[in-house]
């Protein structure tokens, strides 16, 4: 398998403080590991690996170790000391649709020790199916999430449902990791019960609220949602697994969903013209009122002659003055009563002309 030789880094960049803490809200991980993924070697040496390059398959012969040398297990109280060798713990699952929680479970088992050699087997397809149901992703889907998760040092493939003394050996496993909540199988009760007897069992805790089942019971519940949001991307009825009926009723349902959503769009943008036209309106007639008015003033300082009813027919036609009652007889004296609609232009200058008339006959 052909592998790029990976640039050079600073060391600084490539590695934080031992000493760093996580987030505050992950109690169960208390000290943060370097950035450098080391791969444990036979003798007890590590090698680098930065997080840039995918974690190795554990038969693709890249992991150092040799089944002609022993190896001996360490316990939890030697692999707690600083500057033992790497500690080797396995995790193991069918990890479909690899999402946080199962990535926050294999946090927590690289940091169960100072120096942790993370190990993660995957179950196949053959397997998985006939134990536990069928899988979403295929088994070399799964295998590669895993690769590209950072915690994670060494993948093995075609990884067995319970674990036998021999498997343990081959992989020089000194720990397992996995929640404390009793799993199990085929003529047992928890396959894990004899790893919790021999003290190598390390636990860790579940993410509530995120699981494989919890994510396919969302895409169940809104099936119909996402069929047709995949046949608006393309999808054929063919590759969604639905008939031709029902292709075409979803289609014409989409076609239905789209003009409703352009006259709302209409509806609201006539909304809003409305509302413009009618902002325009009140400042027109706000103008022509204004207008009006002077109008009405620049007609009347034209006459000299009328210069002695100026002061009463502005006073008249300012705002809050009243017009007269429509029958003259029934008329009383400005000062006397108010008047209930405003005088027209027109009637003011009516009366103006009468008041001329009326003065010059007196003259």
């Amino acid at each position: 398998m052909l592998v790029k030789t990976p640039r050079k880094r600073s060391s600084k960049r490539n590695s934080v403080s031992p000493t760093e803490k996580l987030d505050e809200k992950d109690d169960d991980v208390h000290i943060l590991k370097p950035k450098v993924r080391k791969t444990s070697l036979a003798n007890g040496t590590t090698r680098p690996q930065g997080l840039y390059k995918p974690a190795i398959f554990a038969d693709d012969g890249e992991n150092g170790l040799s089944d002609s040398e022993s190896y001996v297990r360490i316990s939890k109280e030697e692999a707690m000391k600083e500057g033992s060798r790497p500690a080797r713990v396995y995790a193991d699952g069918i990890y479909d649709m690899f999402h946080s929680g199962h990535a926050r479970a294999l946090m927590q088992a690289k940091n169960l020790f100072p120096n942790t050699h993370l190990i993660v087997g995957v179950c196949n397809d053959q397997l998985t199916h006939k134990n536990k149901g069928r899988t979403v992703m295929s088994e070399g889907e799964r295998y590669e999430a895993l690769r590209h998760c950072r915690y994670v040092d060494e993948v093995v493939r075609n990884a067995p449902w319970t674990l036998d003394e021999d498997f343990l050996k081959k992989h020089r496993i000194d720990f397992v990791a996995h929640d404390d909540i009793p799993y199990a199988a085929s003529g047992s009760e928890d396959v894990y019960k004899h790893i919790k007897a021999a003290g190598m069992f390390c636990a860790t805790q579940r993410t509530e609220g995120i699981s494989t089942s919890d994510v396919i019971t969302r895409i169940v519940k809104d099936y119909d949602v996402y069929v047709r949001r995949n046949l608006q991307r393309g999808y054929s009825a063919k590759e969604l697994n639905i008939s031709f009926i029902r292709e075409k009723k979803i289609s014409v349902q989409n076609t239905v969903d789209n003009v409703k959503d352009k006259l709302k769009d209409m509806g609201e943008k006539y909304k809003e013209l409305v509302g413009k036209l009618e902002d325009q309106t009140h400042e027109l007639l706000d103008k022509w009122k204004e207008r009006s008015n002077d109008f009405v003033r620049n007609f009347i300082e034209m006459y000299g002659t009328m210069n002695q009813y100026k002061e009463q027919i502005i006073e008249a036609i300012s705002p809050g003055r009243m017009s007269p009652t429509a029958s003259p007889q029934n008329r009383l004296p400005i000062a006397d009563t108010e008047y209930e609609s405003p005088r027209s232009p027109a009637f003011l200058v009516n009366e103006a002309a009468g008041n001329l008339h009326a003065f010059n006959n007196q003259e």
